[in-house]
């Protein structure tokens, strides 16, 4: 395979467009511009795979198959694609009976795969194909003075372990710090942010939100970035609901990394997806002095 295919999957088409926005010009700016994956579709998200596992391995099956035909490997920003369209690809080249199986009816619908598609994350592919040095490099507008708090959430680093430690990944630090920022020891960065439950079971995603955010207030973070868009909806959209629930002041801005790091590349912050932030990013211009208010 040479290069990368660029599946954006369902949320950075809708309400994580930022992430989008940010990624793709990211990726520009380092010399790597990415082409969409004609045709593609909804990877059925992680959910699926405990509900018709046959289906969930076909349908992203589909995907693997149309970015194997451009010759390409996979680059899936949103962890949850990430993970689905790697889980897919490891069963589908298992060899079990079933993916045999499921292999044959890919060939009959005209999308035969030979599995030779590798699925990878944005930020792996910054660290380790480009390199924190070249990234480094690139950087012209330093965060100098901004503390972030790295989060990586559940599923880029579990359960498969061949890009970072499960426990205590390092690969958004590393890049943070490229980027002029400083890194907090957030010890909470592999925590579930609650996933669905905050749209289910309120009470329990809320929880989980608020020690995530008290531990970055506490570590004296200026914000939180993310790699996953229901992380990044989950801990910004209910911090309303926190200070008014605990009593408690947990509010920050919660950004893609690729936002942050387009901005240290120079990239104009008004096409970065800034503008669709909940929370007011007044005090992180003025930390960063990039000018500008929201």
């Amino acid at each position: 395979m040479s290069g990368y295919i660029y599946y954006p999957g369902c949320s950075l088409k809708g309400n994580s467009r930022s992430y989008e926005e940010s990624i793709l010009p990211v990726f520009k700016e380092v010399g790597l511009p990415l082409q969409e994956l004609d045709d593609w579709n909804c990877c059925g998200a992680t959910a699926y795979f405990s509900v018709d596992d046959t289906m969930a391995a076909a349908i992203c099956g589909r995907n693997l198959s149309l970015a194997e035909k451009t010759g390409k490997d996979i680059v899936a920003p949103c962890a949850g694609c990430f993970l689905t369209l790697k889980k897919s690809n490891a069963f589908l080249t298992s060899r079990q009976p079933k993916s045999d199986k499921i292999l044959r009816a890919l060939k009959s619908a005209g999308c035969e795969y030979h599995g030779s598609v590798k699925v990878k994350h944005p930020l792996e592919i910054l660290i380790k194909d480009i390199g924190r040095e070249a990234i480094k490099s690139k950087i012209r507008r330093p965060l100098s003075g901004l503390k972030v708090a790295c989060y990586y959430g559940c599923q880029l680093v579990r359960p498969y372990t061949d890009f970072d430690d499960p426990d205590y990944p390092t690969t958004l630090d590393s890049l943070m710090e490229a980027a002029g920022a400083t890194a907090v020891d957030y010890v909470a960065k592999t925590r579930c942010c609650g996933g669905s439950l905050t749209g289910t079971i309120e009470e329990v995603g809320l929880r989980l939100n608020y020690i995530l955010l008290k531990e970055a207030k506490r570590k004296g973070a200026d914000c939180v970035v993310t790699i996953c868009p229901l992380c990044q909806f989950n801990l910004e959209i209910t911090q309303g609901k926190m200070v008014k629930k605990y009593k408690d002041d947990v509010r920050m801005p919660v950004l893609y990394f690729s936002q942050l790091l387009g901005l240290a590349l120079g990239i104009d912050k008004a096409d970065l997806g800034f503008s669709r932030s909940i929370v007011p990013l007044k005090p992180l211009w003025e930390k960063i002095g990039n000018g500008g208010a929201r």
